[in-house]
């Protein structure tokens, strides 16, 4: 994947193969045409995000608990990503990301570890629009495992991609929701410290697999556990910060009524002032960007 250039030297015509770190040197990470950047009205450059409800279009389906809003993927790619790049995810879910990609231009492989759930998003991807061409792959596995990021890497290869320009991630917030009976799953983490150290591996799994220079994107929130609030988010922050990446920008994004808490906003509100607390109604969007 590199790009040739033909330089004179000596009154010579010389043809030089250039790799693609070469190439991409001083060349934007985005399609953005910043003469134009008036243009860009649906961009979002503030760290308060006010999306609204979630965003339907095409195939995303709000079928799946814990599924967050394609206006996350969409903002992320547009800004930090080219048409034809390729984005990873390794909690890929009903493929939000992978929906949004395709949508796109952008390559993207997935990796989900319930087997009923990535059939689901397989079946939603073949039935969107496909405009561009481009290929999306849902592996099921366990993000924990080197194994699975072996056979990410022999996707990557097979499409001709030996690093990816974007990682999106958006883990379970622990125990909030169970996303199934598997103890490999992070929602059965044990301990908070258990939850860490599974988060973490996926990190240092799926580093390496992303250019330097690039951007990883966490989503996620915080919880309560027995009357004390648990800084999920920034506890989870410092651990992708050990992995040779640097915290561009938090942004926090309203959450709104969730199924939870559908039609049931008074009680929680009086549950909020007998017990003290606030309820919760942001989550975060943290842009990491890798040094090494």
């Amino acid at each position: 994947m590199g790009q040739s250039e033909r330089l004179g030297v000596g009154g010579y015509v010389v043809t030089c193969r250039k790799t693609s770190a070469e190439v991409r040197i001083g060349v934007a990470i985005n399609d953005l045409d910043l003469e134009q950047w008036e243009a860009y009205e649906d961009l979002i450059t503030d760290s308060l995000w006010l999306l609204g409800p979630r965003a339907n279009h095409g195939m995303h389906t709000s079928e799946y608990w814990g599924n967050f809003v394609p206006q996350i993927p969409y903002q992320a790619m547009r800004r930090f990503t080219r048409r034809g790049e390729l984005v990873i995810d390794p909690f890929a879910g009903l493929g939000t990301t992978l929906i949004e990609a395709q949508r796109l231009g952008r390559f993207a492989i997935g990796v989900e570890l319930v087997p009923q759930v990535a059939k689901r998003a397989r079946e939603l991807l073949d039935l969107e629009e496909n405009p561009y061409g481009v290929q999306t792959e849902i592996l099921i596995g366990d993000s924990t495992d080197l194994e699975t990021v072996e056979r990410v890497r022999e996707t990557m290869a097979r499409w001709g991609f030996s690093s990816a320009q974007l990682l999106i991630m958006h883990p379970p917030y622990h125990d909030i929701i169970r996303f199934s009976e598997d103890p490999r799953d992070l929602s059965n983490a044990p301990t908070e410290e258990a939850f860490y150290e599974a988060f973490a591996r996926v990190v240092a799994n799926f580093a390496p697999l992303l250019e330097p220079g690039r951007f990883l994107v966490l989503v996620i929130g915080d919880k309560y556990a027995r009357g004390e609030w648990i800084p999920l988010g920034f506890r989870t922050m410092e651990r992708v910060l050990g992995y040779g990446f640097r915290l561009k920008s938090l942004c926090v994004k309203d959450i709104q009524e969730n199924r939870g808490k559908r039609g049931r906003y008074h009680l929680w509100r009086y549950r909020a002032l007998k017990g003290n607390f606030y309820i919760f109604k942001h989550e975060y969007i943290m842009f990491f960007e890798r040094t090494r």
